[in-house]
């Protein structure tokens, strides 16, 4: 608490409180648990075809390997925000943390495709409450400017060079261990993450008495479950089965009482005020349509480099390096033109290169060359992304109210995640359907060449998507100047505070 001092020549007072001295220990703690969060991702991409291979999963269910942990982590991210403000910032913390550690340890054991899937879902869950707290305990920990960019500055960093990290460990670990262990390898460090957290960070929370949205959270996560499971079924059974017919329904009843309740509840999951803003309703829309044609190229790539090109988990986890090396300085570069010619510029010029990026991929066949098909593809894409998601983070949050500044915030991760997920989903069965009608066509002997025609039929949605994305920019972004900041803010914030979302989506 403030201390009042009085002084005899003077008017009374309040003292800042004192600085933890403990807060860098902290930092470490936390900047570690978010490593694993990036990491998480990363690594299940690389091992996800070994993973396959082992526990009989279909090429239809592959995808619940990612879309499991997206939904749940995108889906509860907001709840796992408030929660952990009203129970306690280290107290949630830590549970993520503990929470974090058993579910991948039950995933690295799994036996069967549904144990997997189930952890991962936990993962996801527990990240969402572990994500938000670690981000709100760097806030009240430092609480001098120079001292908070500098935390922020680490934790971004940390978070940036996270993904590319777990693509090298995930190859690693897949290739001379088992793909087992890039789930197991979470346990230990979680629990030994947890117990320095109960050691060095100090405990904080919001005042007030806590209300949670929960018909909310239900009725959004179960509609892009069953949103998700609708596209399963029409890989497994078709687009005009019942049950895909049914599971889609369910789908759009579920999320239409969603928007039913947020309009209507006293405390929304998501306030709808958020999106009357235009240029923030369109930074939004490019952020999911991101999200889904982002995550679908990692999937579809993964499986070309070490089905196709025969790569080892290994020698595919450093062939994405370049990607993450782009993103890096586009980001970098982005984050120091902001203020000078606003985000429009940048998220429609950003957008239209990621789709020249993946307009590549289209073309890729089964005797392409990592050197002069995949490469200048990675770069291409990487450099546009990196743009447009510095352009698009910043529309985001700028000019938001102080109540909704932590929900705007926590939606640009969402709208990545959930994007992903259901593009995962819908290009997955893309491709999938496209696999099986050429190798109907073209006979059994065209198996090699009817997999690399389902990747370039699911990269042409995926160019569709960011097509999409460009003409949103164009139409729905209308700031033409960024915010002004001062040199000492637009150094680590504004630079390296995106680079937690950049790993995320990695």
């Amino acid at each position: 608490m403030s201390t009042s001092l009085t002084d005899p020549h003077t008017e009374p007072y309040i003292a800042e409180p004192p600085a933890d001295p403990k807060r860098w220990l902290a930092l470490g703690v936390i900047a570690i648990a978010q490593l694993m969060v990036v990491l998480d991702a990363s690594i299940v991409n690389i091992a996800l075809p070994s993973a396959q291979h082992a526990l009989g999963i279909s090429n239809a269910n592959r995808q619940w390997v990612v879309t499991a942990y997206a939904l749940a982590f995108g889906g509860l991210l907001l709840l796992g925000g408030r929660i952990a403000d009203f129970i306690g910032r280290k107290r949630a913390f830590v549970i993520g943390l503990i929470g974090f550690g058993v579910s991948s340890a039950i995933g690295g054991l799994a036996q069967n495709q549904g144990e997997l899937f189930g952890a991962r879902a936990l993962q996801g869950a527990f990240a969402a409450l572990m994500a938000p707290a670690a981000l709100s305990l760097i806030t009240v920990t430092f609480t001098a400017p120079r001292e908070r960019a500098k935390a922020f500055g680490v934790y971004g960093g940390i978070s940036g060079g996270g993904a590319a990290l777990g693509l090298i460990l995930g190859g690693v670990l897949t290739e001379y261990a088992s793909w087992r262990w890039t789930l197991l390898v979470n346990t230990p460090i979680a629990i030994a993450t947890a117990v320095a957290a109960v050691l060095v960070v100090r405990e904080s929370r919001a005042e007030g008495k806590p209300r949670y949205d929960i018909p909310g959270v239900i009725t959004s996560t179960l509609g892009l479950v069953a949103l998700v499971y609708g596209f399963t079924k029409a890989n497994e059974n078709g687009w005009s089965a019942n049950s895909t017919i049914v599971l889609l329904a369910v789908a759009a009843v579920l999320l239409a009482m969603f928007v039913i309740i947020e309009k209507n509840t006293a405390e929304p999951l998501l306030p709808p005020r958020v999106f009357t803003e235009r240029n923030r309703a369109g930074a939004f829309l490019v952020s999911l349509l991101i999200g889904l044609s982002l995550f679908g190229m990692f999937l579809f790539l993964v499986y070309y480099m070490q089905g196709t090109l025969h790569y080892s988990a290994l020698r595919s986890g450093l062939a994405f390096l370049p990607f993450s090396g782009g993103i890096v300085v586009a980001a970098a570069l982005a984050s120091t033109l902001l203020p000078r010619i606003g985000p429009r510029p940048l998220m429609v010029s950003g957008t239209i290169g990621a789709a020249l990026g993946m307009a590549w991929f289209t073309r890729l066949t089964a005797d392409s060359g990592f050197a002069l098909h995949v490469l200048p593809a990675e770069i291409v894409m990487s450099l546009g992304i990196g743009f447009a998601f510095v352009a698009l983070s910043s529309t985001a949050l700028i000019g938001v109210d102080a109540r909704d500044a932590g929900v705007a915030s926590a939606l640009v991760n969402t709208t990545q995640q959930v994007g992903g997920s259901l593009g995962t989903a819908l290009l997955n069965t893309i491709a999938a359907s496209a696999t099986v009608n050429y190798i109907a066509s073209h006979g059994s002997g065209s198996a090699r060449e009817g997999a690399v025609h389902g990747y370039t039929v699911a990269f042409t949605w995926g160019l569709g998507a960011l097509l999409l994305a460009a003409v949103l920019s164009l139409v729905l972004v209308t700031k033409q100047r960024g915010p002004v900041v001062s040199p000492d803010d637009e150094s680590p914030e504004t630079v390296l505070e995106h680079a937690e979302e950049l790993g995320a989506i990695l």
